[in-house]
């Protein structure tokens, strides 16, 4: 699956993840491969995701993300 972040500057990451962890506006999740579609609020946190083994992660101060289709994408002002 693809976890791309876009904040106003632009693209600031695009990567093939196995899972992702979103701080949610209703409480964090977790998005794995072929996950049903959703759109949800985002609150100041950091989103984790799993690359090539490794946990990695993206500091935001909140923002939106719309999973569909094994494509997470984020929008968010940091």
């Amino acid at each position: 699956m693809t976890l791309c972040i876009i904040t106003p500057l632009g693209k600031a990451l695009e990567v093939s993840t196995l899972k992702v962890f979103l701080p949610g506006g209703a409480g964090a999740f977790e998005v794995l491969r072929g996950h049903a579609p959703l759109v949800s609020t985002l609150t100041a946190g950091t989103i984790r995701y799993e690359q090539d083994g490794v946990l990695k992660e993206y500091p935001v101060t909140g923002g939106f993300v719309k999973v569909d289709n094994n494509m997470v994408l984020v929008c968010t002002e940091k």
